[in-house]
């Protein structure tokens, strides 16, 4: 006669190969659906770094062919509402129509002069305010799609600059879907180390690939610092 015990440790066994085999399928799922999700965006990284990696690719320039625009118009001194040098910014773009996002100021050292650039992938702005003659004066400057493609790579709205913050909407969204595409890669190479444990007769030459891509990249993030 079987003891009570053998059937409630069968029945965890059942539970525990159940879900077991629910977690491999929705991770091959996941994996594969991520991977789609991703594949534009490895793309364009994977490729941007390419051209930023190799600056004397004369079919990728992109600053040296831009093109260029001078212009002036009037305005109306930004009022005691638009508070602060990043207020009169948003004041002074708006009257000309410009959308971007805001670096940050140069010191002032008079009140009546203000300058300032304003970016967005594939148009650069660079703007000087007279607010003693109620004057604004742009040098506007396109780059080609290379230049978009190199300024993606690169883009957070954000500079080497605490006072520094985003203040455009598009740059906000492209850094949240950079966060989305960090963390799917995260998912990515987890998913791919379970599925790779899950071949035992891979896990041989899957950890050595593993042990020397680990050593490659330690010697660039640590071990250059020490040894060169």
């Amino acid at each position: 006669m079987p003891s009570a015990a053998e059937p409630i440790v069968s029945g965890k066994a059942a539970s525990a190969r159940q879900f077991r085999a629910e977690f491999k399928r929705w991770n091959r799922k996941l994996h594969f659906y991520v991977g789609l999700f991703l594949l534009f965006f490895l793309w364009l990284f994977a490729f941007s770094g390419l051209i930023l990696n190799h600056p004397t690719w004369s079919f990728a320039e992109s600053w040296a062919n831009r093109k260029e625009m001078n212009y002036e118009k009037e305005i109306t001194v930004p009022g005691p509402v638009a508070k602060g040098d990043l207020g009169q910014a948003c004041d002074i773009l708006r009257q000309l129509g410009i959308e971007g996002e805001i670096l940050w100021t140069t010191t002032r050292t008079d009140p009546n002069q203000f300058d300032f650039q304003v970016r967005r992938p594939g148009h650069f702005f660079f703007i000087k305010a007279d607010f003693a003659k109620k004057r604004v004066y742009v040098r506007q400057s396109d780059v080609n799609l290379w230049g978009v493609i190199k300024v993606l790579h690169t883009f957070t709205g954000v500079l080497d600059d605490p006072p520094n913050r985003r203040d455009w909407a598009l740059t906000t969204m492209w850094a949240y879907s950079m966060d989305a595409v960090a963390v799917g890669l995260i998912f990515m190479v987890l998913s791919s180390l379970y599925m790779w444990w899950e071949l035992p007769p891979k896990r041989v030459p899957g950890a050595v690939v593993l042990a020397v891509g680990s050593l490659v990249c330690a010697l660039f993030c640590v071990g250059l610092r020490w040894l060169f």
